[in-house]
């Protein structure tokens, strides 16, 4: 929706590392089609140079890769008087993470992710440089009703004071006051951010001990808080055929998931072979400690029968 409404006034820089920026990379070229697109891309585990990105231009990057586990370190990159805008998915990030909001322009995130509230549902922050391009601004291109942000020459302002625009689930609505609750009562965002930076600390002191499992982002600057990924170390498997290596990591996942230890922790389907943990705010600490021997075990079990 931002990209739709927001794009085409300027040239983009967007940057990409992993399968989510790859899909706005995407919508961008091949969609809107924009004339004026520089792609600055990197690796799974890695980040583009951020010293290129030209804030004169719009800017289109993800604040927290979900599939690969790496974050921008900061904001220090984005130019304070930029002229362009910059729209961030900053999905997994937004109360994990500290973003710096005067130098973003449009902000999307979902419930589900550190509040544990239900998917589908995503939030649309806008600067007031934003709603300007709006209000100043119609795109060439058709633009879909959902897509919709403006009303004869304005900001529709119903949208971001709640008004029902297409009804979603109340449950739903009712169910993230509740997890909103939940945080206030913690200590509201210092708490949140606290409580995954915890995680975090908890599968590093584990990496540091292994032999076997190592961060997919080596650089702790960029590491993420809440989407935690990890690699097996190429020494620990050199044994291994090709396809046993793709593998093993899928097999570790199943095996924890038959013991209904751990669920889900594959890597991304996109993204290297290797498994993902969530570090977000919902995870308790404990939880996460406990569950790290276990990997060691189905580790040791698959690699001892190969």
């Amino acid at each position: 929706m931002a990209m739709w409404s927001l794009l085409g006034a300027r040239g983009v820089d967007v940057l990409a590392w992993e399968s989510f920026g790859k899909g706005w990379v995407t919508d961008i070229t091949a969609q809107l089609r924009l004339d004026d697109i520089r792609v600055l891309e990197a690796d799974y585990g890695a980040l583009p140079d951020l010293s290129r990105v030209d804030c004169d231009r719009d800017v289109v990057f993800t604040w927290n890769g979900t599939t690969s586990g790496v974050r921008v370190p900061d904001g220090s990159w984005i130019a304070e008087d930029r002229a362009g805008l910059t729209l961030c998915d900053a999905t997994s990030a937004v109360l994990a993470q500290d973003i710096p909001w005067s130098r973003i322009d449009a902000a999307t995130f979902s419930w589900q992710k550190v509040l544990g509230g239900e998917a589908a549902h995503g939030m649309l922050v806008l600067s007031p440089r934003a709603v300007e391009r709006l209000e100043s601004r119609t795109p060439t291109w058709p633009m879909p009703k959902l897509f919709r942000l403006v009303t004869k020459g304005r900001l529709n302002e119903g949208i971001f004071r709640g008004d029902t625009i297409n009804t979603p689930s109340l449950l739903c609505v009712e169910d993230v006051l509740d997890a909103l609750r939940w945080a206030e009562g913690l200590g509201g965002l210092t708490a949140l951010r606290a409580r995954a930076d915890a995680n975090l600390a908890a599968v590093e002191r584990w990496v540091g001990r292994s032999a076997w499992a190592r961060f997919l982002a080596s650089d702790p600057a960029i590491r993420s808080n809440t989407s935690i990924c990890l690699k097996i170390a190429k020494e620990r498997c050199a044994h291994l055929s090709k396809e046993q290596k793709a593998g093993l990591p899928r097999r570790m996942a199943d095996l924890l998931d038959r013991e209904r230890v751990a669920h889900d922790i594959n890597a991304y389907r996109d993204a290297p072979p290797g498994l993902r943990l969530w570090g977000g705010a919902t995870v308790e600490t404990a939880d996460m400690e406990a569950v790290l021997p276990w990997l060691d075990w189905s580790f040791a079990t698959l690699v001892d029968a190969q």
